[in-house]
C-alpha cells in the first residue's frame, strides 16, 4: 500500500512525519553532532514556526494519538477502556 500526503509519496515514517509536519524532522530532533551555533539556528527556526502556528503541538498530540487509537496493532500499546464520568463519580472519586 502507498501513503501520499499531498503529491508525495512517503517511503519510510521519516517521510511521513516530515510530510506530515511540512518541516524537517531533524529541525524539531536535531542531528547528532550538531554544533552549539548549529542547535541555537535550529531552535530559533523552531521557534518562528510555533510563533506562526501556535496550535501546531496540540495538533500534532491529536494527530498522533488519534493514528495509535485506530491502528494499536502497528504500536506496542494496550487501549485503555474508559469509563464515563458518571460512574466514577459514583464511586467517590471525583470526576
Amino acid at each position: 500500500m502507498r501513503t501520499y500526503i499531498g503529491r508525495q509519496q512517503a517511503i519510510s515514517p521519516e517521510d511521513f512525519a516530515e510530510l506530515a509536519l511540512g518541516t524537517p524532522i531533524e529541525l524539531w530532533l536535531g542531528v547528532e553532532g550538531e554544533t552549539e551555533e548549529e542547535r541555537a539556528a535550529r531552535e530559533d527556526a523552531a521557534r518562528d514556526i510555533l510563533t506562526d502556528i501556535p496550535n501546531l503541538p496540540d495538533d500534532l498530540i491529536r494527530i498522533a494519538a488519534q493514528v495509535i487509537e485506530e491502528n494499536p496493532d502497528l504500536f506496542d500499546v494496550i487501549p485503555l477502556t474508559r469509563t464515563s464520568r458518571r460512574r466514577v463519580a459514583r464511586r467517590g472519586v471525583a470526576a
